[in-house]
């Protein structure tokens, strides 16, 4: 006889529903329903980003700074999966910790405080993880929300997050009347090798710690940007000078979610110029040559994030290119207390 899970969680706060109750992450036996409550919360949400259980296998087979056994709550109604929260955090270049968490519920249990307790559940473990952080130079809270989730916003603020970031999801409609754009002269494109693999890491690393909020890494980190499941490098269009990257855009196509939302998209994300060769047309250059690439794959559009505020104009330079903003994201952040 199989002995019973005895993994029940007690989350102060929560409200007093009949059936409901809270445990521990399971493994990999959890990951069918979190893709369909995933699923759920996000399409209420107008969130077009698609978890499938083969991309969260890999993505938790790869977690940094999160146990997933003690990190996370997950959320029944009479012994079904209906939400999750987990926690996570990292170190910023200047030494300042963020402690972020996040969760997915399906919309008929929102709006009962359900959220509201795991919110405070949340920076309860991360303060408890912090405890062991004794070289953080600061320490803030970190969750995210969108424009198309006002809930989310109202109890953000609500428990005390200040707005510290925004940034856009932007798409280009179409990807005709491509712009030529050349590169300069002795710089070029070339087809992605796997013993490449870690000069181009290398390059990405460094060309944006320029970049607001860029965190700390380390070779396992190596590891888990090959292990992504949007990990397409016959699709990256790689610029070289000799033997030195310039700078890249690594392109994917999404397939599960041109499926879902009946698009031929191409994303054009992950750009970035290592310094010595910035303002000097690059970055059009490669974008340009990412169009014609995703339209010969039969896109019909392109998409990409960016930091509003970035310092070297990057949104500014998505617009030239004929991106338009479609949506906007708010990171919101709060001092941690002292321990």
């Amino acid at each position: 006889m199989q002995a019973t899970i005895n993994d029940t969680l007690t989350i102060p706060g929560a409200p007093d529903h009949p059936g409901l109750s809270f445990r521990r992450f399971r493994g990999e036996s959890d990951y069918p329903q979190m893709a369909q409550i995933a699923t759920a919360s996000r399409e209420a949400d107008k969130d077009e980003e698609v978890s499938t259980v083969e991309s969260l296998a890999r993505e938790y087979a790869n977690l940094k700074n999160c146990d997933p056994y003690q990190d996370m709550v997950m959320v029944e109604m009479d012994g079904k999966l209906i939400g999750y929260k987990r926690v996570m955090w990292w170190s910023e270049l200047d030494g300042t910790h963020i402690y972020g968490h996040f969760g997915n519920l399906v919309p008929e249990w929102r709006g009962k405080g359900i959220g509201t307790a795991l919110f405070r559940h949340s920076e309860a473990r991360l303060q408890e993880i912090a405890r062991g952080h004794t070289s953080a130079t600061s320490r803030f809270f970190d969750v995210g929300s969108s424009d198309t989730t006002p809930g989310m916003e109202q109890l953000i603020r609500r428990e005390g997050y200040t707005p510290v970031r925004n940034f856009y999801e932007m798409v280009r409609p179409d990807l005709e009347n491509i712009p030529d754009m050349p590169l300069p002269e002795g710089i070029e494109i070339r087809p992605v090798q796997p013993e490449q693999f870690r000069a181009i890491w290398e390059a990405e690393v460094e060309a944006f710690k320029d970049h607001w909020g860029e965190w700390t890494t380390e070779e396992e980190d190596f590891k888990r940007w090959q292990d992504h499941h949007l990990f397409q490098p016959h699709l990256w269009q790689v610029a070289w000078d000799g033997d030195q990257v310039v700078g890249m855009v690594r392109n994917f196509i999404d397939e599960e979610g041109n499926k879902k939302f009946n698009r031929k998209r191409g994303w054009t994300e992950n750009i970035s110029i290592r310094r010595p060769w910035r303002k000097k047309g690059v970055a059009k250059a490669l974008i340009a040559s990412s169009f014609r690439l995703h339209k010969e794959l039969g896109m019909t559009e392109a998409a990409l994030g960016v930091d509003t505020d970035n310092p070297n104009g990057a949104r500014q330079l998505y617009e030239s290119m004929g991106f338009q903003t479609t949506k906007t994201f708010t990171a919101y952040r709060k001092p941690m207390p002292e321990n």
